[in-house]
Order: C-alpha cells, then structure tokens, then sequence
C-alpha cells in the first residue's frame, strides 16, 4: 500500500516542479537560463548576481535550488582551507595578463581596469587582437593601452 502512495506523490512533485519552471522562449540563445529587464539574457547558473549590469532579472527559467545555509561548525571548517591555499590566485591573474574582457553576447571588450572587467556574463578573456578579430568592439569606442 505505501509503494502506490509514495510514487503518486513522487509523480505529482516532478510535475509540480516542471509547472512551476518558466519554459524558455523560442528566440533566446541555447542555454539562457533567464532574462533580463534590458532585453538581454543571462547564462549563469544561479538567479543570485545573473543579469548585473543589465538592470536586473525579469524572467528566470533555471532550476531555483535553495542553497544550504552553512553553520558556524562549516563556516569554521572551511576556513583553514581557504586560508592554506593562498597561491591559487597567482595563476588566474597571470594567465589573464594583456587580455581584455570580451561580453560574448554583445561582442563589446572591456580593458583591465574597467567596471565590467571580468564581470559580464557569458564572457571570455582574450586578446585584445583576438576580439577584433572576432568582430568585437571597445567598450565606448576606447581601445586599450
């Protein structure tokens, strides 16, 4: 008897689940996860921080997974490992020098310094011959130094 039970409710909450999601439109780029207010539209795989600098988001069509709330006990565990692993850093920023910021969705790149530098998403670091090469454009016409 508890097996019907159990898999009538599993059914009702994967349908349930499938309802609640917005479904994507047709004309958005594969794998948007949401849309933003200024038209644009986001791949990031959380709704928290998608569509910065895009005046926030209006529609989202990712999964909503509630992230766990991390204890004092976690917090304190994690922290000896983040602060052992101190020269992760070096790499990424070495392997990011002479490059620029390239917005993939807008073709527009952005110089180190900039406000969006490394911020927007779907983006890439490249070189600044390689964006214009791609057909990409400065951000406000500004080349790099």
């Amino acid at each position: 008897m508890k097996t019907p039970i159990r898999l009538i409710a599993l059914v009702a909450g994967t349908l349930a689940s499938q309802l609640c999601m917005a479904q994507v439109p047709a004309g958005a780029p594969a794998g948007a996860t949401g849309l933003c207010n200024d038209g644009t539209y986001d791949k990031g795989a959380t709704k928290e921080g998608a569509c910065q600098g895009h005046k926030g988001v209006k529609d989202w069509y990712g999964a909503t997974a509630a992230t766990p709330k991390k204890t004092p006990a976690a917090a304190a565990a994690a922290t000896p490992a983040a602060k052992a692993n101190t020269n992760t850093a070096a790499p990424a920023v070495a392997s990011r020098a002479g490059k620029v910021w390239l917005n993939t969705a807008t073709n527009v790149y952005y110089c180190p310094g900039a406000h969006y530098f490394g911020k927007i998403q779907p983006g890439a670091y490249v070189t600044e011959a390689a964006a214009k090469a791609k057909g990409a454009h400065a951000n406000h016409g500004k080349a790099c130094e």
